[in-house]
């Protein structure tokens, strides 16, 4: 384990914190899947990452709030489009703009769709953190309805996308860039996979959209 360095104090942490779970709870409406909940949970996580591989913690941890913020942008969208968002909420907060530069370029970094095998030591603690979330076993039961509301995505997008962006990365060997991560969580994730992948052939049997279409109906009239 390396030595732990910190660049941001604990009130602009604190005030980061703030900022974020505000919005989170003003735009609830909006955030079924990436809000507080998610927030947290990630970044309890990355900081953890982070302590055992030797980032820099602090900013591990304001990467981890601001890291979804682009969904209060603009709906099912990259990170990058929350940068603007992103500057304005670390200024507010007096983050030094150098260090909100470090921070956008890690949330990229970090992004499942286009992460690669070396990264940087922040960016793995984020990318493992966030990966994690979409691996642990509970999140397809109880919250990918939410992902689906959220983003205006059908089952089958949805299911093209996790497919799509994790399978490979799966395959590669670099899922989880924390040994420990990968040797604890490694089971959850090809179990997520192989449930996705399962319902990506799924929903090619006409009998299957039959289903779905009727249940859909029977939604809509509820609501």
């Amino acid at each position: 384990m390396r030595t732990q360095e910190s660049t941001i104090d604990n009130v602009t942490l604190d005030a980061v914190e703030n900022r974020v779970r505000r919005l989170c709870r003003q735009y609830a409406e909006r955030l079924p899947f990436h809000g507080w909940h998610h927030v947290s949970f990630v970044r309890a996580k990355a900081a953890g990452f982070a302590q055992h591989n030797g980032a820099d913690r602090t900013v591990v941890e304001v990467a981890a709030l601001v890291h979804d913020v682009n969904y209060l942008v603009l709906r099912n969208s990259p990170a990058a489009a929350g940068s603007g968002l992103r500057g304005e909420i670390l200024a507010e907060c007096g983050v030094a703009d150098g260090v909100a530069n470090w921070i956008d370029e890690i949330v990229d970094e970090a992004e499942m769709a286009t992460r690669g095998r070396d990264i940087s030591l922040e960016a793995q603690a984020l990318s493992d953190a966030d990966t994690l979330f979409k691996a642990l076993p509970v999140t397809p039961v109880v919250l990918a309805h939410r992902y689906l509301r959220e983003n205006g995505l059908s089952l089958r997008e949805l299911a093209d996308k996790i497919v799509g962006e994790q399978c490979d990365v799966h395959d590669e060997g670099y899922y989880f860039y924390n040994p420990e991560a990968a040797a604890t969580y490694s089971r959850w994730a090809m179990a997520n996979l192989q449930l996705w992948q399962c319902i990506k052939e799924a929903v090619d049997d006409p009998t299957v959209v039959e289903l779905l279409d009727a249940v859909h109906a029977v939604d809509a009239l509820a609501s």
